[in-house]
């Protein structure tokens, strides 16, 4: 018996996959995300609309883009009713089209909302404006360097690649920090906000 296989590859065939180390992390911190306890939660989230409002405060943020909470994801809400109520104009991202950089519309909280082709919250009546001077980034994990892990899309990375680059937060809970090493077209974040302080 020789070592040589009994059915060959095709040689034109492709590869099999590598595994993906992102994907398997993503994966394992989505799960850990949603299995947070509620309270827990709620206790984070209020600590994490604390320190946004210190963050836009100390920057004097006169306008901001914000996002809709999903799959877990810290609930800003209250902090985005505060910063309204201060005269923060606030707008949420918009997919207009894949593989190409998020669209902004103007967003008052209250107004009416409705669910676009991905599931994500935007509103009816859509207000679209040039990218907000600021920006806050939901984050799937985060490293020490401020590299945000997102769901691999990759519409924050095209945004940020434009000119110019808004100021940016990326929003997490501390427990999500992971170790990974950035890719060639990944951009640091100016800030990470989580409950626990901001790096």
């Amino acid at each position: 018996m020789n070592s040589k296989p009994r059915i060959p590859r095709d040689p034109g065939a492709p590869p099999a996959p590598a595994t993906n180390p992102k994907a398997h992390l993503r994966s394992s911190l989505l799960n850990a995300r949603r299995a947070l306890a509620d309270d827990a939660r709620a206790q984070w989230d209020g600590a994490i609309c604390a320190r946004l409002l210190d963050w836009c405060a100390a920057r004097d943020i006169a306008a901001l883009g914000v996002y809709w909470p999903l799959r877990g994801e810290p609930d800003l809400r209250p902090a985005y009713a505060a910063l309204a109520a201060r005269g923060v104009r606030l707008a949420l991202p918009v997919v207009l089209e894949k593989a190409a950089p998020l669209a902004f519309s103007a967003w008052t909280p209250g107004e009416a909302m409705r669910k676009d082709g991905m599931g994500v919250a935007v509103p009816a009546a859509l207000r679209l404006q040039a990218c907000p001077p600021a920006i806050l980034l939901p984050c799937l994990g985060y490293n020490g360097g401020r590299l945000r892990l997102g769901y691999g899309g990759g519409y924050y990375d095209r945004t940020l690649a434009q000119a110019p680059r808004p100021a940016t937060a990326g929003i997490a809970y501390a427990c999500l920090a992971a170790d990974f090493a950035g890719d060639a077209h990944d951009i640091a974040l100016d800030a990470i906000i989580t409950e626990n302080g901001i790096l």
